[in-house]
């Protein structure tokens, strides 16, 4: 009997797969059932929780508030609205970059020579060597009024004679998007380097063959060869970026609000767990929706025709 139930495969694929099973469950499945049934929960005075049933935490993430200047008993409030989709569109304005900065430098690394691309891979990954708030504090020494950036900047105007004013680019939004395009480039870079890599020669050589230009080759056979990379680096970017609060706190200096900062601020300093998770929840519908309908609009592979 228990040779038999060695030797069976749906025995031996349970026992493979129990521990990834079980990690799942144990520290993923079980926090989100958690945290779900804590978002439609009431904040007590104490800062806990009242397990109930209520959607006041999610009308109130839509905009609908009880607490109106004029009197009303409801009234539209877009404050959390605007938090929302100003990270939907922070996420977006950083992945649309790094693509752009990432894929001509893959292409590059992919078609240089083979002793040389590792050094390259080496010089890629070096920043990522160095903890991830260092790296943002030295942001912070680069983009401040008296920075790098401006002291290059008053150099060369000095050199040139013409007036300057030191720029005001530290606590912006613009300096959020620096700061996010700087960290996850490294993300986008390496899932992209890989697709190129792995396209044969021989299929620019038949592409030649059959009269395509350059342009054509790239838009007939690189780029869509590319697309599992575009993809896999895109979802590497864009789900993190919706859910950090580390570089707009820091770069933002707490004046650019996303939803990550907002979720952790309801933990932390407002205490409202509830609030907290029903924010959390609505972060993850939103980019699970915006990753669905990307994947099903892109794929991860597309029909090579020259012509």
């Amino acid at each position: 009997m228990l040779r038999k139930l060695r030797e069976s495969k749906a025995f031996q694929g349970t026992l493979l797969v129990a521990p990834t099973l079980l990690f799942m469950v144990g520290l993923l499945i079980i926090p989100l059932l958690l945290t779900t049934v804590i978002s439609f929960g009431k904040r007590d005075a104490d800062g806990g929780v009242i397990y109930t049933f209520t959607l006041d935490n999610y009308a109130r993430l839509m905009g609908y508030s009880t607490q109106c200047d004029n009197g009303a008993t409801s009234c539209f409030d877009p404050l959390y609205v605007n938090i929302l989709l100003r990270s939907l569109a922070l996420a977006l304005q950083t992945t649309v970059l790094v693509i752009l900065l990432a894929y001509p430098l893959s292409y590059f690394i992919a078609r240089a020579p083979a002793k040389r691309r590792n050094t390259f891979l080496f010089m890629v990954l070096v920043p990522l060597w160095t903890n991830f708030v260092i790296r943002v504090y030295a942001w912070m020494m680069i983009l401040r009024t008296q920075g790098v950036l401006n002291g290059v900047l008053g150099a060369i105007a000095g050199f040139l004679h013409i007036p300057f004013a030191p720029l005001e680019m530290l606590y912006t939004p613009g300096a959020v998007l620096v700061g996010m395009v700087y960290e996850f480039l490294p993300f986008m870079i390496l899932p992209i380097y890989t697709s190129l890599e792995k396209i044969d020669n021989s299929l620019y050589e038949a592409a030649a063959d059959l009269g395509a230009n350059t342009i054509r080759t790239f838009f007939r056979v690189t780029l869509p060869l590319s697309m599992p990379g575009v993809v896999a680096g895109t979802i590497l970017v864009f789900i993190p970026v919706m859910g950090t609060f580390i570089v707009s706190d820091i770069l933002g200096g707490r004046q650019v609000i996303l939803v990550g900062n907002l979720i952790q601020r309801q933990f932390l300093d407002a205490r409202d767990p509830t609030f907290g998770s029903a924010a959390s929840l609505i972060l993850m519908v939103m980019t699970l929706v915006v990753t669905y309908f990307y994947t099903r609009k892109f794929g991860f592979g597309e029909e090579i025709i020259v012509a």
